[in-house]
């Protein structure tokens, strides 16, 4: 089943808990009049689709698509990708350490979209999904993008002709790279991710995009932060490893008291 399909929609629609901005405009390292708008949600799904055959994992909208009527049509400005994960796989991905995904837990309010109570608890656990593990997420992320901006591979994966023709370099994708290393780094030290960036990595990275750093000033940034990673994986006050039994406990009790309040046909 496609997940952009009408059915997966309206579960979206019908089971999101928490909805927020995610990308560069939560980042705050957003360009004016560049870059798409993108939104993450978690929806708990019908028990149908958790006890029976069929499963929902996400639900994925592209306005550049429904604009052009084009599959994979490249979003440009003012377009907005969104995808909405299952509560199960969202958490499951979030106790993992995905970058993305944990910056559900910690965009500011003015960010948030949509939000009920059962999403505001799930905020307000935050200690039983972040730990050192995400180090090694984010050291990994971190880790390969520093070596496709070596080889080269960049363009192969991401198409931006006019940056590379504009600065020498994607100067997008290495300000990315640098954003990962500089939350993932902020996050072992204090368990939470400030959004938008706190100074001077923000101005920073934002100059960075605009190619008043170089890339090799990029790759040396990239590569302190990455070794600083490498000392918290061990150094961190943060536990070893997420709360698996409390987040399991937690996320029964979520799609009880949802299917709960559901009138049943």
């Amino acid at each position: 089943m496609q997940h952009n399909s009408p059915e997966f929609a309206e579960i979206a629609r019908r089971g999101t808990i928490l909805r927020t901005q995610v990308g560069s405009g939560v980042h705050g390292t957003a360009i004016e009049g560049t870059d798409d708008r993108d939104e993450m949600g978690v929806c708990v799904e019908p028990p149908e689709f958790v006890i029976g055959l069929r499963r929902f994992e996400q639900y994925i909208y592209r306005s550049a698509e429904e604009r052009t009527g084009v599959m994979n049509t490249p979003s440009g400005p003012g377009d907005l990708d969104l995808v909405v994960y299952s509560l199960r796989k969202w958490l499951r991905l979030a106790l993992q350490g995905n970058p993305t995904v944990l910056l559900l837990l910690f965009a500011p309010e003015h960010e948030i979209v949509s939000i009920t109570p059962l999403g505001r608890d799930l905020r307000d656990n935050s200690d039983m999904i972040v730990s050192r593990l995400a180090g090694r997420r984010f050291i990994g992320y971190l880790h390969s993008q520093r070596r496709r901006m070596v080889d080269g591979t960049v363009a192969r994966r991401v198409n931006r002709p006019e940056l590379v023709a504009r600065h020498g370099f994607d100067s997008k994708y290495a300000s990315h790279m640098v954003r990962l290393g500089v939350q993932g780094v902020e996050l072992l030290e204090t368990g939470r991710i400030t959004l938008p960036m706190p100074e001077p990595w923000l101005t920073w990275i934002r100059d960075l995009r605009q190619g008043r750093h170089t890339q090799q000033e990029a790759m040396d940034a990239a590569e302190g932060l990455e070794a600083r990673l490498e000392e918290l994986i061990t150094s961190s006050d943060l536990p070893e490893r997420p709360d698996h039994a409390r987040a399991d406990k937690w996320l029964v009790d979520a799609y009880e008291s949802m299917w709960a309040s559901w009138p049943r046909p």
